[in-house]
């Protein structure tokens, strides 16, 4: 007997997503932030980068302005209004003390109850690698909740106004191959699929699909990997570390 997810923590008011390019979050999380905004909880997007080496045919001092502007359309499509980019190197970002820095002194900005990044594993089921940036940030974030507690670790945060931060509840890994936990997809569907399809130019240099046609098959197969253990309808699965 296949083993069921636990639903979502629903027991918090503030969320920080962490990930590291535009559209990171629009590949099957951004149905879940859809429904947790419309609950009146608040959800704020931390981008690592500005995802300016991520269209091959776009310089990437053109390519930023329009990715960053498709992430905030994309965000205001499921409720998020607080957009911030820290420019770390798309496609070079380095693990480390400075991009932890950078994520803790979020956390401590915005006081999340919930943190949520993506797979920092280096496969997406096994089949597929991740990227460095991805595992990067992913990691990082993980970390940075640790360090926005400790007022001894980055204690130049401190004499900036940051005050330690120890509220974090849980971290939810998107993406993951051994999620625990999970939300119904079909409430946030459409929204997920518009929000998507907003990163149209990246979308239009990936593939010749049609945008919409493929953003809505991106939905639909990301919200089937973990249905059968989520009462057997679509939903958006998570590994939940609980603090």
């Amino acid at each position: 007997m296949t083993e069921q997810l636990t639903p979502m923590p629903e027991d918090w008011h503030r969320a920080l997503a962490v990930v590291a390019h535009p559209d990171d979050l629009e590949y099957g999380c951004a149905g879940a932030i859809a429904q947790w905004t419309d609950a009146g909880r608040e959800v704020v997007y931390l981008l690592a980068t500005r995802g300016e080496a991520g269209i091959d045919t776009l310089e990437p001092d053109k390519c930023a302005p329009l990715r960053e502007q498709e992430q905030l359309a994309s965000a205001a499509v499921v409720g998020v209004e607080t957009v911030e980019f820290l420019d770390h190197k798309d496609g070079v970002i380095e693990y480390g003390t400075a991009l932890r820095r950078d994520i803790a002194a979020a956390i401590r900005r915005h006081r999340p109850e919930l943190v949520i990044t993506l797979n920092h594993h280096e496969s997406f089921g096994g089949r597929f690698l991740n990227t460095p940036d991805h595992r990067a940030v992913g990691q990082a974030a993980i970390d940075a909740v640790g360090d926005a507690g400790n007022r001894w670790i980055f204690p130049e945060l401190g004499e900036q106004g940051l005050a330690p931060w120890g509220g974090v509840k849980w971290i939810a890994i998107a993406g993951s191959d051994t999620p625990t936990h999970a939300i119904a997809a079909e409430p946030g569907f459409e929204r997920a699929v518009s929000s998507l399809l907003e990163h149209r130019a990246y979308i239009e240099a990936l593939t010749d699909e049609d945008p919409e046609a493929y953003a809505r098959g991106i939905i639909t197969m990301t919200s089937g990997f973990v249905g059968d253990r989520f009462g057997g309808k679509p939903a958006i699965g998570f590994h939940v570390y609980e603090r």
